[in-house]
């Protein structure tokens, strides 16, 4: 088996805008693994909040390439095992769980469903994000928008503004990044109406103190998303959160994510699939768990312009799941 690796810069199609500050574009380091003629790719993104550096991660691999191509094609959740012993960031060890998930169904000929009988059913849709910005710009996106469910970032707690999105007759989640206070939270839980967004995500800086004075049985469907990095605190959070967002680059890949869900089913949590800022590389890794999950945001390869790969994709907020084989990527 092969390991190559490259940092490409994905261009967004306009500014996007969240607390954490302005982004115009993402560099993304793209892992390939190959063997026998067949290549598996994977994708994690460069995120200054979550303090990643792509340039640590390629010092990483090249430390480790002679450990992973010396490696026998083995099971996936077995290569998962050895991942783990290289002690790699959560990031990497994703972009490298899901590229041996792409190679080691393509060498098998079967989709990421059939090797783990996932029965596709029905998909939820996913949102789109409006980034932060004023209210009548957001409400302008959301009623001339194809798609039907909408994330609306949001920095800080403004009443008036809320009261204008839930004024409207669209499928609106809130996400403020962590900018709310404890006592906007207290606010929107004991406000019937605030149970008209299909969730509030990550209301509160990631911080036990902060997320403990949540409660998840008032009428806000609180999402952790920063507060839920993986399974191990899924108990601890349920008093406070309805919902949980899963994200393949903060829990280690698809391996821990599918062990994640089938936790948090068991906690009777609502579950989402999200994404970050990605091309289709990461967005079709993330939709192959969407038929588990109660929601969707994977618009990451909708925000960006110069696209790198076919797979799987999101129109108007439909997921077109590829039927090739393993993941159904192919740079293009």
């Amino acid at each position: 088996m092969n390991l190559s690796w490259q940092i490409v810069r994905l261009n967004l199609k306009e500014t996007f805008s969240i607390s954490y500050g302005n982004y115009t574009f993402r560099e993304a380091l793209i892992i390939t693994l190959s063997h026998q003629g067949y290549k598996g790719y994977g994708e994690c993104t460069s995120i200054d909040y979550y303090q990643i550096n792509l340039n640590d991660f390629t010092s990483n691999l090249k430390l480790v390439q002679t450990q992973i191509e010396t490696r026998k094609i083995i099971h996936p959740s077995e290569f998962y095992q050895f991942l783990l012993t290289l002690n790699l960031h959560s990031f990497l060890r994703s972009a490298l769980d899901c590229a041996y998930w792409d190679l080691f169904g393509k060498l098998e000929n079967k989709s990421f469903a059939e090797l783990n009988s996932i029965e596709i059913n029905q998909l939820p849709e996913s949102s789109i994000t409006i980034s932060v910005d004023k209210v009548e710009n957001q409400i302008q996106k959301i009623q001339s928008s194809a798609w039907n469910k909408f994330k609306v970032k949001c920095n800080g707690f403004h009443q008036k503004e809320i009261e204008s999105l839930l004024e409207l007759d669209y499928q609106i989640a809130l996400d403020s990044n962590g900018s709310f206070t404890k006592e906007d939270c207290i606010w929107l839980e004991n406000q019937e109406i605030v149970s008209k967004f299909l969730y509030l995500e990550q209301p509160m800086q990631k911080s036990s103190s902060n997320y403990q004075s949540l409660n998840a049985n008032r009428f806000a469907n609180w999402m952790a998303d920063e507060d839920c990095q993986d399974e191990t605190n899924l108990e601890q959070l349920k008093p406070h959160y309805k919902s949980i967002n899963i994200k393949l680059v903060k829990c280690g890949g698809l391996t821990p994510a599918i062990q994640m869900i089938a936790k948090a089913k068991s906690l009777d949590y609502k579950i989402m699939i999200g994404c970050m800022t990605e091309s289709t590389i990461g967005i079709s890794a993330g939709a192959v768990l969407a038929p588990l999950c109660d929601y969707a945001d994977l618009d990451g390869a909708n925000l960006i312009e110069n696209d790198i790969a076919n797979g799987t994709k999101i129109i108007n907020g439909k997921i077109k799941l590829s039927e090739k084989a393993g993941l159904g990527i192919f740079i293009i």
